[in-house]
Parts: C-alpha cells; sequence; structure tokens
C-alpha cells in the first residue's frame, strides 16, 4: 500500500509542476480562447511530459522499494534489518525462580552463508543461545535446548527484554519482534522495513539479467523469441478468423432485421461469457494442441468484432444514406461508399478491443495447457518461484500488447482519416 500512496503523491505533484511550467512557458494565442475544447474528445491529446514522468516514476518506485543498484542509495526505502541483535528473555522456574538469558542473532540476506554466531552459555539454569536467520523471514527460538530448566518440567518464559510477555503476545525489541507461541516458544521477527523481498519482487537491475540470460540460452527448451513468437502467431490466427467471421457477420445484422433477429439472442448471450471460461469446452472438443488454441481465440475475437461491425451500420447517419440516394446511387454503390467508410471507425476501435482481449486470452490459455509461449514461462517460472521471469514475461506481454496497440491506431489513422470529422 506505501507504494501506491507515494504513486498518488507524485502523481499530483508532477501534475501541478508541469502544469506550471506550462503556464509560464506557454505562448499567449488568444485565438485559442475562442474555441470550447471541455468534453471534445478529439482536443485532448495525450500529454507526453506526463506519460515520461509516469514511466519514469514506476520505475523510481520499482527501484526504491527493491533495493536497485541502479538507483542512489538515499533513495531507497528503509530495507530489512541485517547484522546482529540480541535480546533478553526471562524464564520462571515451577518454584517461582526467574533467570534471565541472552538470544543472539545474526540476520543475513539469503544469498549469504555467515559464520555460526556463538554466545555465553550464563550461570543459572536459563542458558544463551545463538542462531543465523535470513532476512525477511521468522524463526522458532529452541531454547529449551540449554536451559537446565525446561518446559518438560514446568518453566516458562515471562518476559521479553524486562516487558511481561504470555503465550500468543507479541513484544517489540531492538531490531525486531518476539512473539510467545501458544506452546511458550519465542519466535523472532527482524524488521523487515518497507522494501520487497527480491521473492515478491525482483529488483529491475535482477529482471533485465535474467531476460538477457534467457535470450541467449533460452527457457524450457526453447529461446524466448519462440515462447513469444508462438504466442503472437495463435492471436494473429485467431483474430484473423474472428474478424473474417465477425465483421461480415455484423454488417448483416446492421442491414437485415431477419439477420439481427436470427444472430442477435446467440451474439448477446456469447458476449458477455469470458473467453477463459471456454477452455474446458474447448479442450474437450478441440485438445490442448494449436487448433484448439486457436479456435478459442477466434471465438474471443468474434463477437467482439461482430458485436462492432453492427454498431458501425447503425450509427451511420440517415441522411448521409438519403443523400447517396438523391444522387442516383443505388444500394450497392450506397454500401461501397457510404456505409462501409462509416462504419470503419466502430470497426478498428472493436478490433482495437479484441485484439487485447485475444492477447490477453492467450497468455490464460497456455497458462492451461501448451508447451511454448509467453503464458506457458510465466507459468513454469511460477512453480519454481522464479519471480525475476514472471515479471519479465509480464513486461514484455505489456509491451507487445502496447506495440500491437499503438500499430492498430496508426493503421486507423491511416485507413481512416475521416474519423471524427462527421
Amino acid at each position: 500500500m506505501i507504494p501506491f500512496f507515494v504513486y498518488i503523491a507524485i502523481f499530483v505533484g508532477a501534475f501541478y509542476t508541469v502544469r506550471f511550467i506550462a503556464q509560464k512557458t506557454a505562448v499567449q494565442d488568444y485565438t485559442s480562447l475562442k474555441t470550447v475544447t471541455f468534453g471534445d474528445e478529439s482536443a485532448v491529446q495525450s500529454n507526453r511530459a506526463a506519460s515520461i514522468v509516469s514511466i519514469v516514476t514506476i520505475f523510481v518506485l520499482w527501484g526504491a522499494f527493491t533495493g536497485s543498484s541502479l538507483m542512489p542509495s538515499f533513495m531507497h526505502a528503509p530495507g530489512p534489518f541485517i547484522g546482529d541483535t540480541t535480546f533478553t528473555y526471562t524464564a520462571q522456574a515451577p518454584d517461582g525462580t526467574k533467570d534471565d538469558a541472552t538470544v543472539h542473532v545474526r540476520v543475513h540476506p539469503a544469498d549469504e552463508k555467515p559464520d555460526a554466531i556463538e554466545g555465553a552459555l550464563g550461570d543459572g539454569f536459563a542458558k544463551d543461545d545463538a542462531l543465523n536467520m535470513i532476512a525477511w523471514r521468522s524463526k522458532l527460538i529452541p531454547v529449551d535446548k540449554n536451559d537446565e530448566i525446561t518446559k518438560k518440567d514446568g518453566a516458562k518464559i515471562v518476559a521479553i527484554d524486562g516487558q511481561p510477555i504470555a503465550p500468543g503476545d507479541s513484544v517489540s525489541v531492538g531490531d525486531g519482534k518476539v512473539t510467545l507461541s501458544d506452546k511458550g516458544t519465542p519466535n523472532f521477527v527482524p524488521n523487515k522495513g518497507w522494501q520487497m523481498e527480491p521473492i515478491w519482487l525482483p529488483s529491475p537491475e535482477a529482471v533485465v539479467k535474467r531476460t538477457i540470460e534467457i535470450a541467449n540460452q533460452g527457457y524450457q527448451g526453447s529461446t524466448l523469441w519462440e515462447h513469444l513468437g508462438y504466442s503472437l502467431m495463435r492471436v494473429i490466427v485467431g483474430f484473423f478468423f474472428g474478424a473474417l467471421v465477425g465483421i461480415p457477420l455484423g454488417y448483416a445484422m446492421g442491414l437485415s432485421d431477419w439477420a439481427r433477429g436470427w444472430f442477435d439472442p446467440i451474439v448477446e448471450f456469447m458476449r458477455p461469457v469470458p473467453p477463459l471460461a471456454l477452455i474446458p469446452l474447448v479442450i474437450i472438443w478441440a485438445g490442448i494442441g494449436e487448433s484448439g488454441k486457436i479456435i478459442l481465440l477466434f471465438l474471443a475475437a468474434l463477437w467482439i468484432m461482430a458485436i462492432a461491425s453492427r454498431s458501425g451500420v447503425s450509427g451511420v447517419k440517415i441522411s448521409k444514406v438519403h443523400a447517396a440516394y438523391s444522387l442516383g446511387a443505388n444500394k450497392r454503390q450506397i454500401m461501397r461508399y457510404v456505409i462501409v467508410p462509416n462504419s470503419l471507425p466502430e470497426i478498428f476501435t472493436g478490433a482495437r478491443v479484441a485484439m487485447g482481449v485475444c492477447w490477453g486470452t492467450v497468455v490464460a490459455a497456455e497458462l492451461v495447457a501448451a508447451e511454448k509461449g509467453a503464458g506457458k514461462m510465466i507459468v513454469t517460472a511460477s512453480k519454481f518461484q522464479n519471480t525475476d521471469i514472471v515479471i519479465m514475461g509480464i513486461i514484455l506481454i505489456g509491451i507487445i500488447g502496447f506495440s500491437i496497440d499503438m500499430l492498430m491506431r496508426w493503421a486507423e489513422k491511416f485507413l481512416v482519416p475521416w474519423k471524427g470529422k462527421g
């Protein structure tokens, strides 16, 4: 939650900073004041400064909360406690006699194996203890191993660093927290700080290093490009066939009462069904091979393209159709020069949505059954807790999905330049 609130704070600060700079450096153009732009979607353009600040902020937060070596240390969030620490517990014998003993703890990173720590035993029945442990972890302290009077004899721990404690209670000590288990055994948890443990979120350089490694050596018998290539191929083929069937179906539903009545119940029934819900049925029908995945992607794109095409046809202004008829156009010419051009913006919007759904669906489908693909790579890595590979896969999936969307935006701008111009 802390990185989220930091991100919001940076967002607000960056907004007012960029706005202030823009106002101070803007050239006064009084003619622009005559144009009303609020609420006009065509007048809203992406602020590049905001985009750059947003991306940089995400990476700065990522580095700060993972202790990245790419960032100066003063920008790091407080990390976990690493080093030597001690705390004292007070044991009480059955006859009421009390004795103190010191626990010596050495906390070290997971990738290090430090020397064993030693502590003096002490003179009373409670003896000192020493143990090594990994940062971000907790560890039970087997005080009975050294103590002369143990729990079996009726002894119990009644205080930590002089603070009374009972089973189930916790006490804060210098570099962590001690919790007494229900059976009376102290459990030490060193301070975790604000940084994320690498097993949950690795640093940016760790992800980059693993990306280069997999790009050179491959993963699970396939190169990184083969994994991504298979996923992309499935998406393109599935989307192509979905558009090939969905666009004519949408045109038919938009132009024919009979076709609308016949297909509308089917389309509206299947539209809210998540493609992932169809995975078991597709596997039963087509198996776990390539055909099954392509069928699933075909179904994911089909209904979106059909609805987008139907909406595009239905949204054509009737005044344009009447104008074409008045000029002597026949039905084929109206279809060619009026309906198709005016429905293309809606179709391209649907195509962008369908491609995004297909890209997300193929990754999920590969999680269930695949030998190659980005989803297969992620699910295999997760089983071995290779979080750096999982993060790498997510980033690459996002980059490819964003690139596809940008490519389709460019194609729409090039092929449908009249969009938004009436």
